[in-house]
Order: C-alpha cells, then sequence, then structure tokens
C-alpha cells in the first residue's frame, strides 16, 4: 500500500508544519512554481499552502542565469521522508534532470524545514543545512513567518544580518 493511500486511511495523524524553498534558472521558473503549487494544493497529504513573495537572485556556488525563488509553507500528514519523495516526484514530472550539484535547473524544490524535527539520512538533512547561510532562503522565509526557528541554529531573523552582502530583489 502506498504512503499516500495509507494516510488517506488513517485520518487521526497530524499534520505538521513544513517549508519548502522553491528555485530555478532555466525556462519559465515562475510558470513552474505556480505548478508546484497547484501540485501540493491538491495533494491529500498537504492543506494550508501559501507561498512567499517570489525573489531573483544570482547564482550562488553555480553559474548560469538568475534564480527565481520563493518559500512554500504547507502542513504536512506524512513523515519527512514522504515529503522528500514528493518533492523529487513534482521535480522530476516537471523536467528536474539531477546532473552536477549546483547545476542549472528549471525547478528545485528543497524540504527546508520539517516542524521542529532534524532529520539526518542518507538522501535527507533537515533544517536543510544551507538555508540560514542564504539571503534567497531566509527574506522568503521571515515574510511567511518572521518568528521562525531553526532547530539548532536559533531564530531564522538572526542569521540575516550575516547574509545582507547577496542581492536579491522582490519579483
Amino acid at each position: 500500500m502506498s504512503a499516500e493511500v495509507s494516510l488517506q486511511l488513517n485520518p487521526t495523524l497530524s499534520h505538521t508544519l513544513c517549508y519548502l524553498g522553491l528555485g530555478g534558472n532555466l525556462g519559465h521558473p515562475m510558470a513552474l512554481f505556480d505548478e508546484v503549487i497547484d501540485y501540493f494544493r491538491a495533494h491529500s497529504c498537504a492543506k494550508a499552502v501559501r507561498e512567499s513573495l517570489r525573489f531573483e537572485s544570482a547564482p550562488v556556488d553555480a553559474t548560469g542565469p538568475n534564480y527565481v525563488n520563493s518559500v512554500l509553507e504547507l502542513m504536512w500528514q506524512g513523515n519527512a521522508e514522504q515529503l522528500l519523495h514528493t518533492c523529487m516526484a513534482i521535480e522530476s514530472q516537471l523536467g528536474r534532470v539531477r546532473t552536477t550539484r549546483n547545476a542549472p535547473r528549471p525547478i528545485d524544490v528543497d524540504v527546508l524545514l520539517f516542524g521542529q524535527q532534524t532529520v539526518n539520512t542518507s538522501q535527507l538533512t533537515v533544517p536543510h543545512p544551507r538555508m540560514h547561510l542564504r539571503r534567497f532562503v531566509l527574506d522568503p522565509l521571515l515574510l511567511l513567518n518572521p518568528e521562525i526557528e531553526i532547530p539548532g541554529l536559533g531564530p531564522a531573523k538572526n542569521h540575516l544580518p550575516g547574509t545582507l552582502d547577496q542581492i536579491v530583489k522582490a519579483i
């Protein structure tokens, strides 16, 4: 039985407040962001899906065109690994092909936070290990939740001053 079917049969499972980072710099990332949002709004394990403003930023540790970035907030019924696999499935469905790390891509959907949980598996690290170093993550995250805490690192807003040299622009 698939995880989604199993969760549908057990509506007593609670939802976890999660944050996903969206990014893309090839093709039409704004249109792909809309598709990701629609996908999660229609997903039986997701509810209360909200998106931050969208931002443009230069690539970090990479080459290629500027990125479009935003953050999604949602309530997820399931575990972090199930959310990761859902993110990877929508990426693949929308044309993402994984090549090298930080390669230009049409869409990237990263699990940033999964409640106040920490996860360290071969496939997933939560909180996202570089989120506190990226203004293109912190700005939209703080717009959705100005008091959000990053497990093990404290308030996200405390990390923003260290990223102010990174240029991001609301679009």
